[in-house]
Parts: structure tokens; sequence; C-alpha cells
């Protein structure tokens, strides 16, 4: 540790970047017992974020020095938030004692050392020095992907983050030099001669990855199907956060069927053509949720999902009574349930709406919507569920949604990965795949599913309307929804393998008839 230089000390006024949210003033201090560092092996400090009081490990290259870059981030349109969080800086500026940092560096440099004086050494127990000494280790070389906000209280949701991200760099973990310091040569060498066996047993043909194409469409132009509704637009305020694949459909038909809605994504280029076709910005999910009534969510993943609601400048800050909350990520009914009791208990009023559909459905407007939770919200979304979807189904409490869409999704998955696997063995074969859809188009299988699939694999761009990490996402859910239920799923576990091997592959981002590339190779 001691080759490494710190750029800041405890005390330091700081401006710092969460991952998916802009930079926020903050200063560096000591971390609170209950606040835990990510096991990553980067510069970190405990930031305490003022306007909020939140604190999170941030990593050094995502930090600047407040002074220096004042006047460059801080935004003419800036949110009473942030004009809160910008006069408690000022304020601790002003009232800063000099004489008080010093000591706080000092102690922050013991920490960091793995030494304390001589007089805390008496007081603590042996065991307890050990604890101190290996917590010290792990923040001189422990490093982060990314970071998180956490109230001093804690939220428990907030603690899968620390466990999950640090463990998304392969190359980290294989370069760590940890491993080094408690093994000896003989753990090298089997380490060496194991991870060469992996290395071989991965070993596959180079493929050409075709890149998927933009998202890009036309956000002025209402679609036939829309017009031909003639809806009557609620006079409701509406947030809209994500502006993914199945987000931005969304978004553009409220847009054109007269709604009002306020948007946010995590990259602010994607911003950019909404605003033009009528949407208003906001700079946080909370920023979305004091702007409107009712806010839509859409995001990638269970965790994306409660980092939104649970994280700093989240949306729990600024729900009550007033406002409601429809989730329509793609998630598990325990996460469900845990959002729908936060939102509850500050007053809010919760919906899941799960959706069944790709990007060509949710720009059309032909979606199938799966809806559980606060009837009287599903009444007030009326209107903006017909511009989505052709359908929405009310399925009662709070969970219902999500496992019916997580059935359904089995079903959709293990298709798929069959006809990845018809379709390959007919290569194999010799036979046509052209001649393959054709006599599969005159049969009872003969579905636009199957059909605008295999037109995919036989055209091998594989254009993306709907993710297949996604897919293999939810294969995965209703996999542990089988465990919680002591239900067999083994089709659903052997598809789930073909669909991960074909994300390790590198084709997660791409659409999931891109499954056919793992069957086929």
């Amino acid at each position: 540790m001691s080759g490494n230089q710190h750029k800041f000390r405890i005390g330091d006024p700081v401006w710092a970047k969460m991952k998916g949210f802009s930079p926020w003033p903050g200063k560096v201090c000591m971390p609170p017992s209950d606040i835990k560092r990510p096991a990553i092996k980067k510069q970190m400090h405990c930031v305490n974020f003022f306007g909020t009081n939140d604190f999170a490990w941030i990593e050094e290259n995502n930090m600047k020095d407040y002074e220096q870059y004042k006047e460059t981030l801080i935004k003419d349109k800036k949110t009473k938030q942030m004009a809160n969080a910008i006069e408690e800086m000022e304020k601790y500026l002003r009232d800063r004692d000099p004489a008080h940092k010093d000591d706080e560096e000092e102690e922050f440099d013991a920490l960091v050392s793995g030494k304390e004086k001589a007089k805390k050494l008496a007081k603590k127990p042996e065991s307890r020095k050990r604890e101190l000494n290996a917590d010290s280790d792990s923040s001189a070389s422990g490093p982060s992907s990314s970071s998180t906000a956490k109230k001093p209280k804690g939220r428990p949701q907030l603690k899968d983050r620390y466990k999950e991200e640090p463990s998304s760099s392969h190359s980290e973990r294989d370069s760590s030099p940890v491993g080094g310091q408690f093994s000896g040569s003989q753990a090298s060498v089997s380490k060496k001669s194991s991870a060469a066996a992996v290395a071989g047993l991965l070993d596959r043909p180079t493929l050409a990855r075709p890149v998927s194409p933009a998202i890009g469409m036309d956000l002025v132009t209402s679609s036939q199907t829309l017009r031909e509704k003639d809806i009557q637009p609620s006079k409701l305020n509406f947030g809209f956060l994500g502006l993914g694949i199945m987000g931005s459909g969304i978004v553009k038909n409220l847009l054109n069927s007269g709604h009002t809605v306020t948007v946010w994504n995590r990259t602010t280029e994607k911003v950019r053509d909404f605003l033009e076709a009528g949407a208003k910005e906001a700079l946080t999910p909370s920023d979305v949720i004091a702007e409107s009534d009712i806010t839509f969510s859409c995001v990638s993943d269970p965790q994306a999902a409660k980092d939104l609601v649970f994280g700093n400048c989240g949306v729990l800050q600024e729900i009550n009574t007033t406002k409601g909350y429809v989730e329509m990520t793609g998630i598990d009914s325990d996460t469900s349930q845990d959002i729908a009791e936060a939102i509850s208990l500050k007053g809010g009023r919760y919906l899941e709406a799960q959706i069944q559909g790709s990007k060509s459905q949710a720009q059309d407007g032909t979606l199938v919507i799966l809806v559980a939770g606060d009837r009287s919200l599903f009444d007030d979304c009326q209107s903006c569920f017909q511009a989505m979807g052709k359908n929405s189904f009310y399925l009662g409490e709070v969970g219902n949604a999500s496992k019916m869409n997580l059935v359904l999704q089995t079903m959709v998955g293990v298709t798929l990965a069959g006809l990845a696997e018809g379709m390959a063995l007919a290569d194999r074969a010799g036979l046509q795949q052209k001649d393959v859809m054709e006599v599969l188009e005159l049969t009872g299988l003969a579905c636009p599913t199957i059909l605008g699939k295999g037109k995919a694999i036989i055209d091998g761009g594989f254009p993306t309307h709907q993710p297949l990490q996604h897919m293999q996402k939810d294969l995965k859910l209703s996999l542990n929804m089988g465990d919680q239920l002591e239900q067999p799923l083994p089709l659903t576990a052997s598809a789930n393998e073909v669909f991960k091997h074909a994300k390790r592959l590198g084709y997660g981002e791409h659409d999931v008839s891109a499954v056919y590339i793992r069957a086929r190779f």
C-alpha cells in the first residue's frame, strides 16, 4: 500500500459520480460502521453526499475536485435537490476546520496502512486487531467496478449490488495477486494447469459476430394501429424510467397518443430524440417521480429495478400518497413484492405490469400487458395501457403478473432452443433451411414467433428485437421459482444452459434467435 498515492483525503469536497447518475457534491469521509467496502481492487473513498446524506464507496477515478469543476458541473437548470446540495456544500466549505481535518487525515492514513496508534491497540482485543488489519489490507488493494449509495441505517436490497457487481470482470480476478499471498508454488502450478484445461474446453471456432443495429426509430409518426385505437389521453402527468429497446417504443406511443411524459435514462444520449418529440427531461429518477403523478419503469433486470427504487436519488425519495409507480421490468415475484412494500410504506400505489412482446410490438402498440397490484392505479393507467398494447389483463395481488410472465417466457425460451437445434440438425443433414421453414409454415407449428426467428436464423444477422441476455435472465428466474415451489424444470434448465453459452460467446445483446450460434457450433 505504501506505493499507492491517494488523490483525495478525509474532508475533501468532491464531485462524486455513481453509475447511472449525474455527478453530485459530497465530501470524503470515514465510512460508517454499517457501510462495507466493496471487495474491488481500485482506489476508493467513502463519500457522504450533501442534500441526501447518503453514503457510498466511490472509485477515485469517478471523483473530481469540487472547486476545480464547480462551474462545469453546476448546470443552469439544476433541480431543487441539487440546489440544496450546493448550499450545504458551500456552508461546509465556510465552516470547515483545518485542524479537525488534519486529525481525520491521520486516522484515515492509519486505517489504510494497517497501523494504529498504541492507545487504540491497547484497548481492543486481539481478534478485533486482526479484523481491522484485514479490512485495511482490502481497502488498500480492493476495488470496485461501480459504487452503491446507502443510508447510514442500511437497506438490505442494496447489499446485493456489492456482491454481484465486482464479479463482472474476469480479467481482474485472474490477474489478482491475492491468491499468491495465501498459496504455495504447488497451488500456483495447479491453478495454471486448470486454467489451461478450461481454456481448451472453451476453445471454439472463431465466429464473425455481426454488429447489432441501433434502436433508431421514427418517434413522430404514429403507427396505423395506434391511430385506429382513438385513445382519449389521461390528463395526469406520467414519467418513464428507461429508454431501452422496449421502453423507447412504449414512450413513443405514449407521446403520440397525447400523454404528457417526463423521461430519464441512464445514458443521456437516448433522451435527446424524445425531447424533440415532446417529452420532458429529468436529471434523476427522483426528479421524474416529483414531476409525475404516475411513473413507469422498464429497465434490464431485477437488480437494476431495485437500484432505481432504493438507490441514491432514487424513486423512494419522492414517493408519497399522491404518487403511483408501475414496474414493467421483467422481474421475479420476490423483487416485485419488495418494491411494492417499500412504495406502500411511503403511502404510494404500486402495480407490476409485465409485458409480452418484442421491439416490433412495442413500437406498434400491440404488446400484451399482464398487471397485478393496486386496482385503482390500474384504472388510472388505462389510457396508457391502451397506447402500449392490444390487451391488458388484471391478475390480482402483487406477484401474480411476474409469475405469469415467467411461465410464458419459459415456454418461449424452450421453444426457441428447440427451433435452433432443429435448424442446426437440418444444416448438418444437408437439408436447405429455407425448405424446412416452408414446410413448417404449412404445419400446426406455424406461428409468428417461430417463423420470424427461423427467418432470422437463415439470414444470419440477428437484429435485436428481444435481447438474448434478457431471455436467459427470464429462464434463470423461472428456474429459481421452480426451486422455491419444488417443481422440476429439466427442459428449462437445458435451455438456460444453451442461452447462457450463446451469451458467453458474445451474443447477449443480439436477438434471441442468435441462440442458433450455440446450437450450430
